[in-house]
């Protein structure tokens, strides 16, 4: 990981928090630091979904989501994620990493985060994660029971089911030979 360090010590901090529902919106302050940067005296493009997990850490550990996932031995992985850039994030700037889930479907969660910057969105992103388990995709019906359904009117918009489809690589067990088209 990126920001072992970095995601240790908010692991720590977050438990100590005000708790949240894993169907809450996470608020979580940062500051740009010199290992965010690039040459251009910025955060580096890179840097944003590495930066994008201590949001998401965050909103697990407050909910009491984290606790559970260890407990059963499930670990989250990205299956998918697109960001678009606004504005540039720079060295000391402080900032705030928005999260949320914005839906489920049968294969993933469906996260979205933002920076920002008194008030403006600098960036955003769109995450699809899974949980495994022993190498193994968690279920959707092993999650709800484990952390209950999400608000009736959690709705994914049709976009991110085209997004998904449009993106996606064959599963592990079908060949995807590389070849330029």
């Amino acid at each position: 990981m990126h920001l072992l360090l970095r995601t240790l010590l908010l692991l720590v901090t977050s438990s100590k928090r005000p708790p949240l529902s894993i169907w809450e919106a996470s608020s979580l302050p940062l500051r740009v630091l010199p290992a965010d940067i690039d040459i251009a005296m910025h955060v580096n493009n890179g840097m944003y979904f590495s930066l994008m997990d201590l949001g998401r850490f965050d909103l697990m550990v407050r909910s009491g989501t984290w606790a559970k996932m260890r407990r059963r031995g499930w670990s989250p992985v990205a299956a998918g994620e697109t960001i678009t850039f606004r504005r540039s994030l720079q060295l000391w700037q402080r900032y705030t990493i928005e999260t949320r889930i914005i839906g489920l479907d049968a294969k993933a969660i469906y996260f979205e985060q933002r920076m920002v910057v008194d008030g403006e969105i600098y960036a955003r992103a769109y995450i699809a994660t899974r949980l495994v388990s022993k190498g193994r995709p968690v279920s959707q019906e092993e999650i709800m029971a484990e952390f209950g359904a999400p608000p009736a009117e959690l709705e994914l918009p049709d976009w991110i089911h085209e997004w998904r489809e449009n993106n996606a690589l064959p599963g592990t067990r079908r060949p995807a030979p590389h070849a330029w088209a």
